[in-house]
Formats: C-alpha cells, structure tokens, sequence
C-alpha cells in the first residue's frame, strides 16, 4: 500500500548509540516530506547519544535497557509489548546491537528491517570491516535485509559497495562505507513508504518498478 500524509507509513526506530543511520533516516523524511511518521526512536541504553539527538528533533524517544531484565526473554517481551502497543508498519534497526530471539523475530515476521555492514552473505555478525580485509576481498559494502531469526541471513532489499583501498584499515573503511549505508536505507525507506517493496513466497524481495537494486559508491544502479 502506498502511503499518503493522511495515512504515512508508521516506523519504529531502535538504536543502541548515536545512531548515525537513524538520524539519515529522519533528517530525509522530514527534507523529503516522505510520508513516513516515527512514532518511537527506541534503545536499549540509556546512554545512547541518538536518544537526545531525536528529542531535539521533536520526537518521541525512549530507552528500554536490558540491563533492567533477568534474561534475555524477558527483555524481548518487554520490548515487544512496547512495540505492540505503538503499533509500527515496520520497525528499523539502526545499529541495535541486541539480537533479537526466535519468538520476538516471528512475531514481527516480514516488519522488521536491518543495515549490516558487509555484503550479506559475507562476514555476518561483528566486525566486518576488520574481516574484509583479512579476506583480501576487493568490494567491501552494507546490506538493508529483513530480519529472520537466523542471524545476518535475511532477504535482501538493497546493497551498496565501495571498493577497498590498499590503504585502508577497519576504521577507514568503515569511515568510507557510511555514507553508502545511509543512502541505501534511505532509499529503502523510501521505497517502503511509496508502497513497493513485497517480500514474495520464495523468499526473495521484489520492488516495484526496479530492476537493480544496488549502490557503487555513489551511483545508484536501479
């Protein structure tokens, strides 16, 4: 369904720091006018700067820490009931660095979307850019997927590259792949709100009106 200011796409934002994608993410629905409305930015500590930074900009923002929890269970219970109770279209993880059980991954089956910082299925979990290049791989990027409860492997949406430099070390790659990771999940958000994206039988995501859905530096090839 395509949305419209009248009915805008309701999206709930989870962080655990600052929250850089997060912030890309709002600041192109409020210049773009996207009909998208982030009815919660939420983390899971207390201390993440991207909590102050969504107050600032008007919005609805609140930390529901783990650390409060017996288990892991319980934590995901809480953040369900939560959830639930604002009831998003889609929820996006912006650097969530939580994982998310089994029952809560169902629960929200085919709402859920997250950003990972490798070209999916390479290098899942941490840290990517320290994998990439003990690989020696050549293309090194981020991937925006659904959310599965197996970890890191979800259908894909959209990806960006960047290619790797001789000179480059983790901090430096990870520096030069941000921008593409905003532009890529901005683009996907879009493509959320105008109503596009299916997640088909098969497993496989299909956008509407697109055939190539991939960023080199960039250069948006679709």
């Amino acid at each position: 369904m395509e949305h419209t200011p009248e009915r805008p796409l309701r999206v709930a934002i989870l962080i655990s720091g600052r929250g850089s994608n997060m912030q890309a993410l709002v600041d192109a629905v409020m210049a773009d006018h996207l009909p998208v409305r982030v009815c919660t930015v939420l983390a899971n500590r207390a201390d993440a700067a991207g909590l102050d930074w969504a107050r600032a900009k008007g919005l609805q923002a609140e930390c529901l820490s783990h650390r409060d929890f017996d288990s892991r269970d319980a934590f995901d219970a809480a953040l369900r009931a939560r959830l639930d109770a604002l009831a998003p279209d889609v929820i996006l993880l912006a650097g969530f660095m939580r994982v998310l059980g089994h029952d809560f991954v169902r629960h929200f089956n085919g709402r859920i979307i997250n950003i990972h910082p490798s070209l999916l299925p390479a290098f899942p979990g941490l840290h990517t850019h320290q994998q990439a290049l003990a690989q020696g791989v050549q293309w090194h990027g981020c991937t925006v997927h659904f959310v599965t409860p197996v970890l890191d492997h979800g259908p894909i949406i959209a990806q960006g590259a960047i290619p790797v430099l001789a000179s480059d070390t983790p901090d430096s790659l990870a520096a030069r792949l941000l921008p593409v990771e905003h532009q890529v999940y901005v683009q996907v958000l879009r493509w959320l709100a105008e109503g596009r994206v299916t997640l088909k039988d098969d497993g496989r995501v299909q956008v509407a009106g697109v055939d190539h859905r991939a960023w080199a530096g960039d250069t948006l090839f679709e």
